[in-house]
């Protein structure tokens, strides 16, 4: 390997000619298409907020809401004021640059989430019999971290703030496969077990001690008109003590999920159901037969 970084060629052979001349074309071709293509450039225009910074403004955040858990190394009680201070200081250095005032808005609601945290892992805990503490909860559910982070991006999602809270919550999905709109919002004693490919739209609104599986769909019967469609509520409202399993559909912002209903694995629902319903397919059949009576003919399922 060479050292230097430089092209491992004699300068009279002609290729070190040739490589840049292609690089010089390849540039050129992408200059001309930033002037032709617009929407995807962001040129002479205001900052945009660093994913990376925000990344590492989330993982602070997360460390301000469970202390001792999110940290490389353990926190004494001792030094727990000293922590938090260094932590408020620079979750506020990095987001209150443009507006101070709503930064300090938001540092403060983080005792009242901590709160409301609270009852997430008590829903999870009680609600799933594999859980051997809290403290494995809050260390290994991927939901834990999805809701906290939602539970703060929805909070400047409020005020409002620009970009912050949906590169915040797109974070979080990258991280653990939950995808939790900002916009959404979330009653007490929330619980999605497992959680992988579970979907909460913008404008849905979901009660306290609802319980979702992985899979779950609450999202918007149609996108076909967007811009008639933006600001409205799209999705659909989910009321106190439901219970839908994995796979299930909910569309619509006029569907309504009575309480204390329970919603059955992959269940499509456009309309809404009254309280205290259980929603479930009927007439699918399933054969089970004998492998080894069948004959060569109808062959094992191959892939």
């Amino acid at each position: 390997m060479n050292p230097s970084g430089a092209l491992p060629f004699l300068p009279g052979c002609g290729i070190v000619r040739g490589v840049n001349a292609t690089v010089t074309q390849l540039t050129d071709r992408l200059i001309h298409s930033y002037a032709k293509v617009g929407g995807i450039n962001h040129l002479d225009g205001k900052n945009l907020p660093s994913k990376s910074v925000i990344a590492g403004i989330t993982v602070d955040l997360l460390r301000l809401l469970f202390p001792g858990f999110f940290d490389e190394k353990t926190i004494h009680s001792s030094e727990l004021k000293v922590e938090m201070v260094a932590l408020l200081d620079s979750v506020k250095k990095n987001i209150g640059a443009a507006a101070h005032g709503v930064t300090i808005e938001f540092l403060a609601s983080l005792a009242r989430l901590r709160e409301v945290l609270s009852t997430d892992v008590e829903a999870a805990f009680s609600g799933d019999p594999a859980a051997l503490s809290r403290e494995e909860i809050i260390v290994a559910y991927p939901f834990i971290e999805a809701i906290a982070v939602q539970r703060m991006a929805h909070e400047l999602y409020l005020r409002p703030i620009a970009l912050i809270p949906r590169i915040m919550g797109e974070w979080a999905h990258a991280r653990t496969g939950i995808d939790l709109h900002p916009g959404a919002q979330i009653g007490t004693h929330f619980f999605v077990d497992h959680g992988t490919g579970t979907v909460v739209g913008e404008t849905t609104i979901i009660g306290n001690h609802v319980k979702i599986y992985h899979g779950v769909t609450l999202g918007a019967k149609s996108t076909a008109e967007v811009e008639q469609l933006r600001g409205k509520k799209r999705h659909p409202t989910i009321e106190d003590q439901v219970t839908i399993y994995p796979g299930a559909t909910i569309l619509g912002g006029e569907t309504v999920i009575g309480e204390g209903s329970t919603i059955g694995g992959n269940v499509f629902l456009t309309r809404s159901i009254p309280p205290h319903s259980l929603v479930v397919f009927e007439g699918v059949t399933m054969k089970v037969i004998d492998k080894r009576q069948r004959t060569k003919a109808k062959a094992d399922f191959q892939i």
